[in-house]
């Protein structure tokens, strides 16, 4: 019975002591709970912080790199365009300004959008300057003076220069460096530094002889260029980098929301800073994590279910990251606007191949087929570049779906394609892939309703058997595409030893030919032009020869394109100009037609040139026929029909040359009011056998007539082919059926009152 209260007791004790331990352990499990929470959260927030570090430590390197990239990119333009032998004489020479007007200044200004242009000493000192693309005595280079000097001096020291270096050799009291050809190596450097109050990018390159190295006595002369770093290239910085609201500030924003960097001079003084919304993983990582630690705190009786989550969701973010990662290097190795993969992934995939193929040669050959759109410009300039941009899409198109699964097509960029395929076989297999990608464009494609029957041009080159370095093999591909444009596009072209000799005899050409120009080595010859009624010389087209000293007469078909490709026409087109307007000055009244080349009528200040040589030589230009071909037209812009109508203006006459071949001859027409059109050769050599071509001509010479032309028929080599030109109503005739080109001498012969009545009454 006594026992009864003291069983209570204890039983209370043991119930009181139990729900203590339980409130221990409930207090003890949440002070735990709160702990390790707690722990979690600053593991969170360091986290992110440590990655916001990250990600604005890797905006701040992209900015650098692009900065660098950019200060390259002048640097290296200067370089190329005064390692010349030209620019070395003619920029100390009485007329150095009018070249630089053509070659440095208007050359920098148009395709770098440079700003301003120095020509410096070695020690630094100023000869002239030229702000945008104009001379000017504004030069304000004390603000880069010494800059300048720093850059040269930097110049010699750091720059690996674009040969290596062979020997030393003293230029006065400097050391000047030489390549193993014993040619002067030029020296160039560049950064960023404050002008005008504005940061700026200079660059600094020395003028150094490319082929005559014993035109450099002394220590070279320096080109400096100052690029603005202005809204453009900020905006282009932006746009590269993905960045928002980029601006460059003398004192640091202290926004935390902006990520900036630091930019120094060559000396390391301070210019500014670069900054940027800044745009940290942290918060984004925060507010998608928020939501878990809250239903931990409030629910701490599912650590086990919240833990799960948590680990769920990080394993989701860890997926989503590894998906991004593949996708950001998906798009490094891929193009944007076809798909394809680009030229790393390419070249990537050829070193694999070849280096299987030179293990195993069981496997076979890597051929290699480089191909682009022939007459692409064409396209885009006619059409407009929306236009041109979906002939690549369905061009890229079609190469997938028709070509073979094993086959690797990748976009070099514009519109330039390169295959690679594995087989055995070598010429035979290569000309089965070169009929197989001809046959690709015998369909039109359809774009905006218009059907564009465009073809392709293609070169192909296989390894290991013809190399096996991968960019050799691919340099041999491209060689045979250029090949295959030459004999007319529309075609594909295996590469063959003898092509890298010719490669190699254009480069030869075009030095011969720049010196041919410097040496008065080129002449003219002049084929009359007749009245087709009787025969009577009515004028002479001016016909440029080039005879060389060892390889003999060189075709105009062959040298005229080498000229426009180096960048020789307006010296080659100036030459002609003030040639036969001195040789026709004194003559007695007749036409003289000549050839001018789009290059020459784009030039900028080609009115004011032609008025200068007409000044100088005393010329009526009256007199002159100036003959501009289709190509011309093809751009339709304000300053060529400017032009046309200067020269008219002027006094000269323009006729259309090789009438009937273009792409929208018609409208050319109506664009401007010619005063004659020469029909082209391709119309007067069928029109003996074929009933369509007379019939055309028929059409051409009474549409001239129409809209108040003189008609001329190019090419008449028989009596029937005069006959039937006459016939149509062409009024004058030219070809070898009268007279073919001659000298001077003998063309002026022609015009004596006794040659002509000869000519007449034969």
């Amino acid at each position: 019975m006594g026992t009864g209260p003291t069983l209570s007791r204890a039983a209370s004790r043991h119930h009181h002591t139990g729900a203590r331990g339980a409130v221990w352990i409930v207090v003890g499990t949440f002070l735990a709970l709160v702990a390790l929470t707690t722990a979690l959260v600053a593991a969170f927030v360091n986290s992110t912080s440590i990655a916001d570090v990250f990600t604005r430590q890797e905006e701040q390197r992209l900015v650098h790199r692009f900065l660098e990239r950019s200060e390259r990119q002048i640097m290296e333009a200067d370089r190329l365009q005064i390692t010349w032998d030209d620019a070395v004489v003619k920029l100390n020479a009485p007329d150095a300004e009018g070249w630089a007007r053509n070659y440095l200044a208007g050359y920098f200004w148009g395709s770098h959008r440079i700003d301003r242009i120095y020509h410096v000493r070695f020690d630094g000192t100023l000869v002239r300057c030229w702000k945008g693309g104009k001379i000017t005595q504004e030069c304000r280079y004390n603000q880069i003076g010494g800059k300048v000097a720093d850059l040269i001096r930097q110049s010699l020291k750091d720059d690996p220069g674009s040969e290596k270096v062979g020997e030393w050799r003293k230029l006065g009291d400097v050391r000047w460096p030489y390549s193993a050809k014993g040619l002067p190596v030029g020296r160039a450097a560049a950064s960023m530094d404050n002008f005008d109050g504005k940061p700026a990018l200079i660059a600094a390159a020395s003028i150094v002889p490319d082929v005559t190295s014993s035109l450099l006595k002394g220590p070279p002369d320096y080109i400096v260029l100052v690029r603005y770093v202005d809204a453009r290239m900020i905006a282009d910085l932006q746009s590269a980098l993905l960045l928002d609201d980029v601006r460059f500030d003398q004192a640091p924003d202290g926004d935390e929301k902006r990520n900036s960097l630091e930019v120094t001079n060559l000396s390391g003084e301070r210019i500014g800073w670069f900054s940027w919304i800044a745009k940290p993983p942290g918060p984004a990582i925060l507010r998608q994590t928020a939501p878990l630690l809250a239903v931990y705190i409030l629910f701490f009786m599912g650590v086990v279910a919240g833990g799960a989550i948590i680990v769920r969701r990080m394993r989701r973010t860890t997926s989503e990251l590894i998906a991004s990662e593949a996708q950001a290097q998906h798009n490094a190795l891929h193009d944007a606007m076809s798909g394809l993969p680009n030229r790393a992934h390419f070249m990537q995939r050829l070193r694999q191949e070849l280096s299987a193929c030179i293990e195993r040669p069981e496997l076979g050959d890597v051929f290699i087929a480089y191909l682009d759109i022939d007459r692409f410009k064409v396209v885009n300039d006619t059409l407009g570049h929306h236009v041109g941009d979906e002939l690549v899409r369905q061009v890229a198109l079609r190469l997938r779906r028709s070509l073979p699964p094993g086959d690797f097509l990748s976009r070099f960029g514009g519109d330039e394609f390169v295959l690679l395929r594995r087989s055995t076989g070598g010429r035979a297999a290569a000309d089965m892939l070169g009929r197989q990608l001809m046959a690709l464009a015998l369909e039109p494609f359809v774009i905006s309703g218009n059907n564009l029957e465009v073809s392709l041009s293609c070169g192909i080159s296989w390894g290991p058997e013809q190399s096996e370095d991968p960019g050799e093999l691919l340099r041999r591909a491209d060689i045979a595409l250029y090949r295959a444009k030459q004999r007319g596009r529309a075609r594909y072209r295996r590469f063959t030893r003898d092509m890298d000799a010719s490669v190699k005899l254009r480069r030869d050409m075009e030095m011969e030919l720049r010196r041919a120009i410097n040496r008065d080595e080129l002449a003219l010859a002049y084929q009359p032009i007749v009245n087709a009624a009787d025969g009577a010389v009515e004028g002479f087209e001016a016909l440029l020869r080039w005879t060389h000293p060892e390889r003999g007469p060189i075709r105009p078909g062959l040298f005229v394109p080498i000229a426009e490709q180096a960048g020789l026409m307006m010296p080659l087109g100036q030459w002609v100009l003030r040639r036969v307007f001195e040789d026709c000055r004194d003559w007695p009244d007749c036409d003289i037609s000549v050839n001018l080349s789009p290059l020459q009528i784009m030039a900028s200040d080609f009115l004011p040139e032609i008025d200068r040589l007409v000044r100088e030589t005393g010329a009526d230009p009256r007199r002159f026929v100036l003959e501009v071909t289709e190509g011309v037209m093809l751009d339709r812009s304000e300053h060529v029909v400017d032009v046309l109508k200067g020269l008219k203006y002027r006094g000269f006459r323009i006729a259309l040359d090789d009438f009937g071949i273009g792409y929208s001859s018609l409208s050319y027409l109506r664009s401007f009011q010619f005063d004659r059109i020469k029909i082209d050769r391709s119309f007067v050599q069928n029109i003996e056998a074929d009933l369509d071509a007379h019939s055309i001509l028929r059409a051409i010479v009474s549409l001239g007539h129409t809209l108040r032309m003189k008609v001329v028929a190019e090419g008449v080599e028989t009596p029937m082919q005069r006959a039937l030109v006459q016939a149509a109503g062409c009024q004058m005739i030219q070809g070898h059926l009268f007279w073919q080109a001659m000298p001077l001498h003998e063309a002026r012969a022609l015009l004596e009152p006794a040659a002509m009545e000869k000519r007449r009454t034969a």
